[in-house]
Parts: structure tokens; sequence; C-alpha cells
């Protein structure tokens, strides 16, 4: 299959998809790289996950060592902060998977205008072009 998508997990880990002329955007091929590639990324992720919880269970101890214990509380509060970001981060493929199904992926959110096969690839989950999102980063700059 041509434009074929890497079985590595990672989002960034794939072939870049190459846009034939005149092709039209956000086509069934299109789609279907984008879809592969989110849910490789959510697969990997949720994996994560899991060897987290398995690690958390495994090194769990009730140290003598008030130092030992507070480092191992630490480790575990630094594992479960990244976990959180992770778990924001499966929610934000999930809805872009769901706007793949609905039509809507590949749409900037704000003004309707393609966000483009590049940026997409380098980040699945964007929805919005980077004109709109340039200018709510400087909205963001200005108001905090």
């Amino acid at each position: 299959m041509t434009n074929s998508v890497k079985a590595h997990a990672s989002p960034f880990s794939f072939v870049p998809y190459e846009e034939k002329d005149g092709e039209e955007y956000m086509n069934d091929t299109q789609l279907k790289h984008f879809e592969v590639i989110l849910k490789n990324w959510k697969k990997e992720l949720m994996q994560e996950v899991d060897r987290t919880v398995m690690h958390m269970q495994d090194e769990a101890s009730n140290f003598p060592d008030p130092n030992d214990r507070a480092t191992q509380e630490s480790e575990f509060s630094l594992e479960l902060r990244t976990r959180d970001r992770e778990r924001r981060l499966i929610k934000k493929i999930e809805d872009a998977l769901s706007d793949i199904d609905s039509g809507d992926y590949g749409y900037c959110e704000t003004c309707g205008v393609e966000i483009g096969i590049r940026r997409l690839e380098a980040r699945p989950t964007a929805t919005q072009c980077i004109d709109c999102k340039t200018l709510d980063e400087i909205r963001e700059r200005q108001m905090g």
C-alpha cells in the first residue's frame, strides 16, 4: 500500500504522505493515513499506562527509611503527572479520530481553512491552522 504507515507506535515513525497533483484535500487515503498515525499513537500511550501501573505495583514498598520512602513517592508522583498529561493527550487523539469520522479532521476549528498535511503530520491532534494558533498564543501572552 502506498503511503502506508509503519507499524511503529510513535506518531513520528511513519512514511510522510506524498500528495499528488490535483489531489483533493482530506480524501479517503489521507484520512486513513492520519487514522493509522493516531491509532498507533494511542496504542503506544495505552501501553505506557499499563507499564506504569505494573511498575508501581511491583515497586511499591513500605521503606522503613523516610528518605527512601520520600524518594519513591516523588518518583511515583512524577510518573503519575506524566500519565495525566498522556491521558489528556489520549482524549485529544480520540477527538481527532472522531473528527475523522465526522469529516471535520484537517480543517481549522476557528476559521475553517485547511490545516495542512505537514502540520498534521507534525501535530496529528492540531485543531487550528498555524495562523489561528499563532493569534491564540499572542492573545495568551498579552492576557497572562
